[in-house]
């Protein structure tokens, strides 16, 4: 907990110091004339219902408001707070009360009983300084375009609780971090220090979407009893913390990026141990969280109707769970290397064809791993607009080639004004079990919401 203090503090004076610095030129009156001014005050109200059609049951009925504040000192610096208050009417996404042990202590939710809680989703200071960009707080940071799954886009940790059904924006979780961005060479050098160690929100046993896939979950053989440790997190806030860069220019009509994340992989790695005991035998699994240099990059560039992207990345230290029993932990390390190659087509108006193939190559694989060496993935996306853009008719496809399961979601949504948008659509998963997207086999749902900005 103390750790926890002292990041907030190191945050808060750096913070502090810049914002003197930004102001130093300003005059008291000047404060006080523009103090209300400087202010600016929204919300979003969304609410959303799911019905679980396998099941025959009401899924989910969540509200969600998220308050925005801003305050601009200058036009060059501004303070962002946005918070979110979450009330779910059924408590089967994250039923009971939350461990939160994945999360670090200064970014947990406040829990207001089983099925409401409080959050302070982002808060940081925006400001120029020393000609650099600089960012400090509580903030997402967006790396890679790729849509369905994510490649590239691993700087924040994700919440887990719907599967991938929830869009990034609300399922990627704010860090407390520090960054700068300086023009430099044509384009924008990128430095990002994480101190936060928050990581994955893996939904809990007796969720809707527990996972229960072997290229996730280990497996014990039937009458084992396993013993689940606590899970390890790291506890240093300097020597834990995450580092990354990535320089970005735009090139001859190409927009290019090369990443680098030297960080802790946000699942934990289950390592495995069997011991003899009278009866029969124990697995002791003892999860905890591993570093892993991930370095990559990406590519972009339109030519006419067709826009053409891509991204790669080369993970050092990628774990994977074996079924070998003479291993002696049940999980092996290997090198990675994975990319996604997508097209985006709009040659008819009002229409975006969206086509993405996205590989994982593992450098050293070995005998009995739970999944391919080479696993591939990929996904058609296709969008279409009616009454001037505000009726949007959508379905996305993600099939996986080696499992042969899927997921498929329809759905149309409507702007009744600009302010006030609503949808419904359905959620389809189909496959082995043992899949990806196979093991949510009976979750199929169909979902309606609504979003009015207030």
């Amino acid at each position: 907990m103390a750790s926890s203090y002292t990041t907030c503090g190191i945050l808060a004076l750096a913070g502090w110091l810049i914002a003197t610095s930004a102001l130093a030129e300003s005059t008291q009156e000047d404060k006080k004339s523009s103090l209300l001014s400087n202010h600016r005050f929204s919300a979003v109200l969304e609410s959303e219902a799911a019905y679980g059609i396998s099941q025959d049951r009401a899924d989910k009925m969540e509200f969600v408001l998220d308050p925005q504040w801003e305050y601009r000192w200058s036009e060059d610096t501004r303070i962002t707070g946005i918070a979110r208050l979450y009330t779910e009417g059924f408590d089967h996404l994250e039923p009971g009360r939350l461990s939160q042990g994945e999360v670090s202590p200064n970014s947990r939710r406040l829990q207001l009983g089983d099925r409401t809680d409080i959050e302070l989703r982002e808060f940081y200071l925006r400001t120029q300084l020393w000609g650099m960009h600089l960012t400090l707080g509580k903030q997402q940071v967006v790396w890679g375009k790729a849509d369905g799954l994510k490649l590239l886009d691993v700087v924040n940790p994700q919440n887990f609780r719907e599967f991938i059904l929830d869009n990034f924006d609300d399922s990627r979780i704010p860090l407390w971090t520090l960054n700068a961005e300086l023009p430099i060479g044509g384009g924008n050098l990128q430095f990002l220090w994480i101190p936060d160690r928050t990581y994955h929100r893996l939904p809990q046993a007796g969720a809707t979407f527990a996972f229960s896939s072997p290229l996730i979950v280990p497996q014990a053989p039937p009458g084992v009893a396993v013993n689940l440790r606590p899970l390890e997190r790291p506890n240093n806030i300097v020597m834990d913390s995450d580092i990354g860069m990535r320089f970005s220019r735009f090139w001859h009509g190409w927009d290019l990026t090369v990443n680098y994340l030297y960080h802790y992989a946000d699942f934990p790695v289950f390592f495995q141990s069997v011991f003899l005991v009278p009866g029969g035998a124990t697995v002791t699994v003892n999860p905890r969280y591993e570093r892993n240099h991930l370095i990559g990059g990406s590519v972009s560039n339109a030519f006419g109707n067709l826009t053409v992207r891509g991204e790669a990345i080369y993970n050092t230290d990628r774990f994977v769970l074996t079924m070998n029993r003479r291993d002696g932990d049940g999980v092996i390390k290997s090198g990675e290397i994975a990319y996604v190659f997508g097209l985006d087509w709009s040659g008819i108006q009002d229409t975006l064809v969206s086509f993405q193939l996205f590989q994982s190559w593992l450098l050293h694989p070995t005998d009995g791993i739970v999944r391919d060496t080479l696993d591939t993935t990929s996904t058609i996306l296709l969008r279409r607009h009616f009454l001037n853009e505000t009726l949007e008719t959508e379905v996305l496809w993600l099939q996986s080639v080696n499992q042969g399961d899927g997921l498929i979601r329809p759905k149309i949504s409507y702007e009744l004004r600009d302010n006030l948008k609503i949808w419904t659509g359905f959620d389809l998963f189909y496959g082995d079990r043992n899949g990806l997207f196979g093991q949510f086999d009976r979750n199929d749902r169909l979902v309606i919401g609504m979003e009015m900005g207030l």
